[in-house]
């Protein structure tokens, strides 16, 4: 089965190997590892996401090794967003129901708008908008662009993209 978890280990060199180590010990396989050092945390701490698959029946031995390990468990899920875009939009998005553009992609269900920021410099200019999506997959990831081309030609707005890689 594939599963994701959400971890919380001590932010020193090593750690995340001695987290990761458990995931073979009980034959799963990683398929991906997200990490990334937030600016300016001081708290000691680093989360981590990891999705991986995982013999029927071991996820209960994975949870006590993964403690032994001094390692918190954030989350247990089935499935997380692995995968990041950032686009700009730019021109007359609230007359032409920015809602309905962001819910073209958060209905798809393998995509979803996570982070929206809007500048509007007066009511009759046009207003330019940084979204973030997040997907599943790659595959995903360009189904979601695709949608909000189409979207982008269908209401007049102009779309940049990207503005970082796929991760």
């Amino acid at each position: 089965m594939q599963i994701s978890m959400k971890l919380e280990m001590k932010d020193s060199p090593g750690q995340l190997v001695a987290a990761l180590k458990p995931v073979s010990d009980v034959g799963g396989n990683i398929i991906a590892v997200i990490h990334q050092r937030e600016p300016g945390s001081d708290h000691g701490t680093l989360d981590v996401q990891i999705v991986l698959e995982l013999p029927e029946g071991k996820l209960e031995k994975l949870v006590g090794l993964l403690k032994e390990q001094g390692v918190h468990i954030q989350r247990i899920g089935q499935q997380r967003l692995l995968y990041k875009r950032t686009v700009i939009l730019i021109g007359h998005l609230m007359h032409t129901d920015l809602s309905d553009t962001v819910d073209q992609i958060d209905s798809t269900g393998f995509a979803e708008v996570i982070e929206l920021d809007l500048s509007m410099p007066a009511v009759k200019e046009r207003s330019s908008s940084r979204l973030t999506i997040k997907s599943v997959t790659k595959e995903d990831m360009e189904a979601a662009l695709a949608i909000l081309r189409r979207v982008s030609q269908q209401k007049s707005l102009l779309l940049i993209e990207p503005l970082e890689e796929i991760a």
